[in-house]
């Protein structure tokens, strides 16, 4: 869609150029379809990474809870009553059933087991078994209720949506979430200046895409499809119509065309500017990837926020926010025209990536193919997804 991948500046002082081919190959196609990859990748990246999990209002209250599938694992996400966001992994220590088997709800106190009734307070602790007095450990004690509790998950918020990570020693948030911003916006403060931690949600469509995450992650990156499959797009962003990948430079955003009101489906007018953007944001469409599932879009008056949560090597569900003050979400006021653009984009490039899909078992790709010089970027990401999995048999 023309997002943002890494962002590259210009050449080195004092270097020679180095010349570098016109085209360069891409993954192959085994890549989007074995299962052992799928599987690798479950375990050695959204297992291993920070997983942006749900958008933090969603969980209100004490006691409402959403499931969440990282990589093999069901997480829960839980409001506590003392306010706190937390995240357990969504299985009983008992005999190992899933605790939680709605997708999202709301519990009273606490959490219990439908199938032999233990229950845990929302801080995920123990507080009840049956015959819980003759429950003893191998030394005759009273049973650990805090060991005995669910199983912790490391949970971070950050532009007002919750972050979780698997590892036993998850790395660094501020260098692979935040840096992953501060490398393409060219500071660690620019995306503060659209508050979206403040934003309330307008719209939220779910996308069920038949094709493997990696595709759409890719399609993201790289404007070259654009003039093609775009026209709306491109009619609000003429630069996109020459295939210019905003992300190809630090800090670029791509400009509004001089008759375009906002970033709507018409080009009409949208809302008032974001409070805190400053005058060089305005008029301009920044695009951020955070690997390995996320997608951040900044516009004037409004945030597109997507999350993916890739289900197996051929299907992957997309949940897109569009974000807005809390005036205008209050108020009702129509976000209709800024949502269908990017719904409209959105669908654009799933449909491409599930036309991509099938053909990735072909022959004819099992080399794969090639990345023209507008897509040249893309082939750190390949390089990227190579080094974190290695070579899976």
């Amino acid at each position: 869609m023309g997002g943002g991948g890494r962002a590259t500046g210009g050449p080195t002082a004092d270097l020679p150029p180095v010349a570098t081919p016109a085209l360069i190959p891409t993954l192959g196609g085994k890549w989007y379809v074995e299962e052992a990859i799928f599987a690798a990748e479950q375990e050695r990246i959204f297992e291993q990474m920070w997983f942006c999990a749900l958008r933090s209002a969603d969980l209100a209250d004490p006691g409402q809870f959403r499931k969440v599938q990282v990589g093999r694992e069901s997480v829960l996400v839980v409001r506590g009553r003392d306010g706190q966001l937390r995240a357990f992994l969504n299985i009983c220590r008992h005999r190992g059933a899933m605790l939680c088997t709605e997708d999202e709800g709301q519990v009273r106190r606490n959490l219990r087991c439908p199938y032999h009734a233990w229950t845990y307070g929302l801080d995920g602790k123990l507080v009840a078994a049956p015959n819980m007095a003759a429950l003893k450990d191998e030394t005759g004690a009273d049973i650990d209720r805090v060991a005995y509790g669910l199983v912790p998950v490391a949970l971070r918020e950050w532009l007002g949506y919750a972050w979780v990570c698997l590892a036993d020693e998850p790395p660094s948030f501020e260098d692979d979430v935040m840096g992953a911003v501060t490398e393409r916006l060219g500071s660690s403060t620019a995306i503060d200046s659209y508050g979206i931690e403040q934003l309330r949600i307008g719209r939220r469509v779910v996308y069920d895409v038949a094709a493997n995450w990696k595709l759409i992650v890719e399609n993201f990156m790289e404007c070259y499809h654009c003039a093609t499959i775009h026209p709306e797009l491109t009619e609000v962003l003429p630069e996109f119509a020459d295939g210019l990948a905003a992300q190809v430079f630090v800090g670029h955003g791509a400009e509004f065309g001089p008759e375009i009101a906002g970033f709507t489906v018409d080009g009409s007018a949208g809302f008032e500017r974001l409070p805190g953007v400053r005058a060089e944001q305005d008029r301009r469409y920044y695009a951020i990837t955070i690997k390995p599932t996320v997608f951040v879009n900044l516009v004037p008056d409004h945030i597109i926020f997507h999350r993916m949560y890739p289900i197996s090597a051929d299907r992957t569900i997309v949940e897109c926010d569009w974000l807005y003050t809390a005036d205008v979400v209050a108020e009702g006021r129509d976000v209709s025209h800024s949502v269908e653009l990017f719904h409209r984009v959105n669908e654009q490039d799933f449909a491409a990536c599930e036309r991509t899909q099938p053909t990735m078992s072909s022959r004819a790709y099992r080399s794969g193919g090639v990345l023209v010089p507008a897509e040249h970027h893309i082939s750190e990401f390949h390089t990227w997804v190579h080094g974190c999995i290695g070579d899976v048999r």
